[in-house]
């Protein structure tokens, strides 16, 4: 007796001594049993990258994990999808800010453009080779199984019929957050948050195009004089003029410049074609999409021939089977992503990631180009923002994310997600070690402190940074925010919002017509700004929409400066009556008019 009970003293100090020393790859994720009652420990629902790399990070982490995809592949967008060229979270300095797991990916499928087949592969064998990881394919989630607000499971159907399965933690990775729609948790849809529910942001069907001469895209696309376009032995990017003057026959089509990647079998995928008006929340709509844009290319393949140098002997080689879709539902979470947070190049002490890219915006019916809102050097996403309000055990990552639809041009692209996916797998192993919930994780410094050490323990890029903009420091800089968070402003690549260029007259009343259309206010649209803009007229109009009873131009300034829509600073800047006002001025008094219509 006096033996056994000495050798389980020292078999716990052993152990206790591991955990101190930091035993194993993951030394404070150690393997814990299952939950009474529960199948797994986690379910990722959803195979595309993103929930690959949950899975794969959620079992080296010790946990019994089920990744379930309703398709016959993993990898999604970058597989079925065929879209073979990584948004790249670089940073202004080249820098590659998402590492972890996405790098291993990286690096495993040869950099920036890859081979799909040798992706799909990739992808499979990293999920069926961790011990600890099963793989349900061709199996759909029909709802999630809820106690009381706690999501606790899914039913699916596999082989024609249902089955549930019941976990300890839930990580929606599905492209539109379908579980957590479902579970109960709030969302908009599209740009709900600022207005345009009903907007359908351009989707895009990668098709594949064999023939390519691609020593004559090199050399044409290096020496064309065009800072933006070039090409490498793989990857090429440019002809954005001969792009856009293709003129459609289905008038909701775009054909912009190409971004292409190479195959090993020597054949190149294209995203270029972009189709508007398609519904991301419906089936049908994104089957007919699929469709028209498979006519389109009838015609668009001869126009390539003829006019895209390199690409003359070029034949259709085949299409994605799913469609490159940038936004549906924009889960709201503990923290919503802004893009404020995004362009003043925001850190986050919960940060789970740190990523970088445009926001990108693209058409939408009725527009021929898409929309640049800024570019960020740097910014976080914050844990915060992938666990839902109103359910409980649940994260979501990816596009559907808690961002707002803004933000979301920048944080929707895969290495984003991907980088979620693995914090979200070494999160539910923190939960469940530690028996306590996301909701309480997210609010707790030292629960998010142990995480993002154990990221960047398996090589999470996770630094605090400070990055200041120049343009943060213009006096109108607060007009600008007001009018870009509604989506009427944009600064380009670089950042430009040109506030100390003359206003011009449809830049003026489109800004006043669309800003006011969002407080839900009844106005007269305005189209009486005269060509060029001067001060006078500016306020005439501004005075007008505020009830201002004056005639001159005196007695309106003083009018709209009781209701604080002209201020002394805007003052300050201003010419005289007949000069024409710098964007800066304008900018400044469409946003106090916007306020000052919300208060009312």
């Amino acid at each position: 007796m006096k033996k056994i009970k000495w050798f389980s003293i020292i078999l716990l100090l052993a152990v206790a001594m591991c955990g101190l020393a930091g035993c194993g790859e993951n030394s404070n994720v150690a393997e814990q049993p299952i939950q009474e009652g529960m199948d797994y420990d986690v379910i990722v629902v959803g195979g595309d990258p993103e929930g690959v790399c949950a899975a794969v990070s959620s079992a080296r982490s010790g946990l019994k994990t089920l990744l379930i995809e309703d398709d016959e592949a993993l990898g999604g967008l970058m597989t079925l999808g065929k879209l073979n060229f990584i948004d790249i979270c670089e940073s202004r300095d080249g820098s590659i800010l998402t590492q972890g797991l996405f790098m291993e990916f990286y690096d495993a499928v040869g950099g920036t453009a890859f081979d799909v087949e040798i992706a799909k592969q990739f992808f499979y064998d990293w999920v069926v080779n961790e011990k600890n990881a099963t793989l349900k394919l061709n199996t759909e989630f029909i709802k999630p199984v809820m106690d009381g607000d706690t999501n606790v499971g899914v039913v699916v159907e596999e082989n024609g019929e249902h089955a549930t399965y019941t976990s300890s933690r839930i990580i929606d990775a599905t492209v539109d957050a379908d579980v957590a729609a479902a579970a109960g948790a709030p969302y908009t849809v599209a740009g709900e948050d600022i207005g345009e529910k009903e907007r359908h942001m351009g989707v895009t069907l990668v098709f594949e195009l064999s023939g390519v001469n691609w020593d004559k895209v090199v050399d044409y696309l290096e020496n064309d004089d065009n800072e933006g376009t070039g090409a490498t032995d793989k990857t090429a990017w440019g002809y954005t003029r001969e792009g856009y003057a293709y003129e459609p026959k289905d008038d909701l089509m775009r054909l912009r410049g190409f971004n292409v990647a190479r195959q090993d079998n020597g054949n190149v995928l294209v995203n270029a074609l972009i189709i508007v008006d398609v519904d991301a929340m419906s089936e049908e709509s994104k089957a007919q999409g699929i469709a028209r844009a498979q006519k389109e290319l009838e015609y668009i393949v001869p126009y390539v021939r003829e006019n895209f140098i390199g690409f003359e002997n070029v034949e259709l080689a085949g299409t994605a089977s799913q469609l490159y879709i940038r936004e549906s539902r924009h889960i709201i979470g503990e923290y919503q992503l802004t893009i404020d947070d995004v362009l003043e190049n925001r850190d986050q002490w919960d940060k789970i990631a740190i990523v970088a890219y445009p926001a990108d915006i693209q058409p939408t019916a009725g527009q021929t180009y898409g929309t640049v809102i800024g570019s960020p050097d740097r910014y976080a996403i914050p844990f915060r923002s992938i666990v839902p309000l109103e359910v409980e055990n649940m994260l979501v990552i990816g596009r559907s994310a808690s961002y707002t639809s803004l933000a979301a041009g920048s944080a929707r692209v895969i290495p984003v997600g991907m980088a979620e996916g693995e914090a979200a797998g070494v999160a539910s192993a923190y939960s469940l070690n530690n028996a306590i919930s996301f909701r309480d994780m997210s609010a707790d410094e030292a629960a998010i402190a142990d995480v993002q050490k154990t990221l960047k323990k398996q090589g999470a890029y996770l630094d605090d940074f400070e990055v200041h903009e120049a343009f943060m420091e213009h006096w109108a800089y607060p007009g600008v925010k007001v009018i870009r968070s509604l989506g009427l402003l944009d600064g380009g690549y670089s950042n430009d919002y040109r506030l100390d260029e003359p206003m011009g007259k449809w830049r003026l009343q489109n800004m006043i017509n669309n800003s006011l259309k969002k407080t839900g206010s009844d106005f007269a649209l305005v189209e009486d700004i005269t060509d060029p803009v001067t001060n006078g007229n500016m306020i005439a109009v501004a005075a007008r929409l505020a009830d201002v009873e004056a005639d001159s131009y005196t007695g309106q300034l003083s009018g709209l400066q009781e209701k604080g829509i002209v201020t002394e600073e805007i003052l300050n800047h201003m010419g005289t009556e007949h000069e024409a006002p710098m964007a800066a001025e304008a900018i400044m008094i469409v946003a106090n008019l916007y306020n000052y219509y919300l208060a009312q």
